[in-house]
């Protein structure tokens, strides 16, 4: 059988694919790497061992009976660098895009190459310390400049996951689009202040993620085509793209440990309000912005079943059995208390904070499900702001109505909201969003491993000649139903 290997880093996961020509995942495998500490004692990835893993595993599948490896390619998270030195070794470590920024690099950074407001809109990046990139590689310029001396390039690490097999070092603008603080979008290029710092020859050269490049692997008699490597968010749109070229336009809700509103259909710039709300743009491996928002919701939820868990005494993933019940959100509306109150105004700090769950009194609910409701329910009043960010036509953010009445967050040109990931099988989510969009289509969309699935179909016409599937993806509509 021929197939293509996808290698899915994340933060979590690692996981490796082999998709078959009609895309059927034939082969998989996930293991998770303990982090290690570095030198500042923050933890980060294991880098060598996540090296170590890739080399392992495709050595495994090489010598798998019966498939015929044609081609490799690789998604990553983004925000994270990997930097290399003469020798082509990895220096340093791969950083937590989380670790904690020096207050007096940023102020340097901002006072040299500000204003702020200009710079973010200009690279559609919100200030996110660590989580830009380029900020990192600048911090390790001024605090830690005996690495920094050391480094011949800068790859992000899905570009060094390539570089691992191939040998090759790429840039590529899915990573580099993905709120670094170096592309300036106007321009279309490397922001001026890249240059004027001397970064430009770290980066290595931009390449098409459409165009892989040939690798020879131990054992095999010819070389297949390798990608360059993609950006896990930019990755995961990919199949929609690929499956609704002639339907009307859509957003997607890719759902994980971030909740990411991209709308591809969206070229409208970036304002400073809207950036303040931790909105963003992404590019497409064809160099397009995609808008998007962000909501660390998905950590959330994880954080506050554990805290479920304990005090109803159930297990961690009892949620799994709790369903869409409209008699218990009638319970929690109605008559909730002042704490409970749905805001008229949603303030750029409340997305960027946890929601208000955290803070709620578990005594006050009478069972594990009633407490649950509860908790989506405030995920949704972020959700629902964070979403309506990147619809054309909704009025200003803070005056988008968080709570589930929010027939203004609709827009004629998009007519459709695609949930994937792990809210998509949230029978509560899914109907309070439907509730809450009440004038568009709400889908759970079945995807299997979207981001591996997208990084396989950007290489499509190098190694499959059959059509690409019109059933990639599986759609189930949530209708909406008024709040009891």
């Amino acid at each position: 059988m021929n197939v293509i290997a996808v290698f899915d880093v994340g933060k979590t996961n690692k996981k490796v694919f082999l998709f078959s020509e009609r895309y059927d995942i034939v082969w998989e495998r996930t293991t998770s790497l303990p982090e290690i500490t570095d030198e500042d004692g923050d933890p980060c990835e294991n880098l060598t061992r996540l090296t170590d893993w890739l080399h392992e595993s495709m050595q495994e599948i090489m010598a798998l009976p019966g498939f015929t490896i044609r081609a490799v390619n690789f998604s990553g998270y983004g925000a994270s660098l990997v930097y290399l030195d003469g020798d082509g070794k990895p220096v340093g470590h791969l950083y937590n895009y989380l670790k904690e920024f020096p207050d007096a690099v940023r102020n340097r950074f901002y006072e040299q190459y500000g204003p702020v407001d200009a710079l973010l809109v200009q690279t559609a990046s919100p200030a996110l310390d660590s989580l830009n990139s380029g900020l990192m590689l600048y911090r390790i310029k001024y605090d830690k400049p005996d690495l920094f001396a050391r480094i011949q390039y800068a790859l992000h690490l899905p570009q060094y996951l390539s570089y691992c097999l191939t040998g090759q070092v790429f840039s590529d603008l899915t990573s580099i689009g993905c709120h670094t603080m170096l592309w300036d979008f106007p321009q279309q290029r490397y922001h001026d202040w890249v240059g004027q710092e001397g970064l430009l020859p770290l980066l290595a050269p931009v390449h098409a993620a459409d165009q892989p490049v040939p690798v020879w692997l131990d054992n095999a008699p010819d070389s297949i085509p390798a990608g360059v490597g993609l950006h896990d968010s930019s990755a995961a749109l990919i199949p929609y793209l690929a499956s609704f070229q002639n339907e009307p336009p859509f957003v997607l809700i890719s759902t994980g440990t971030w909740c990411i509103s991209l709308n591809p259909f969206n070229s409208e710039p970036l304002t400073h309000e809207e950036l303040q709300y931790d909105c963003l743009c992404y590019l497409t491996y064809r160099g397009e912005p995609v808008k998007a928002s962000r909501l660390f919701a998905g950590h959330d939820h994880e954080q506050q079943i554990y805290r479920l868990a304990e005090h109803f005494n159930v297990p961690v993933d009892a949620y799994k059995r709790v369903h869409y019940d409209a008699e218990l959100i009638r319970q929690l509306t109605p008559t909730a208390p002042p704490d409970n109150a749905v805001p008229t105004r949603m303030e750029p700090a409340h997305l960027l904070q946890p929601s208000r769950f955290g803070n709620r009194d578990l005594s006050r609910y009478a069972t594990y499900d009633l407490a649950y409701h509860q908790l989506i329910l405030d995920i949704m009043d972020q959700q629902v702001v964070s979403t309506a960010l990147v619809l054309p036509g909704v009025d200003s953010p803070g005056e988008a109505s968080p709570g589930l009445d929010s027939s203004d967050a609709s827009t004629a040109a998009v007519s459709r909201i695609c949930v994937d990931g792990g809210f998509s099988r949230n029978s509560i989510y899914m109907n309070l969003l439907a509730a809450a969009f009440p004038t568009m289509e709400v889908w759970a969309a079945s995807v299997a491993q979207a981001t591996a699935l997208g990084a396989a179909l950007a290489i499509h016409d190098h190694w499959n000649l059959q059509p690409i599937p019109s059933t990639l993806i599986s759609l189930t509509r949530y209708p909406s139903q008024p709040v009891p």
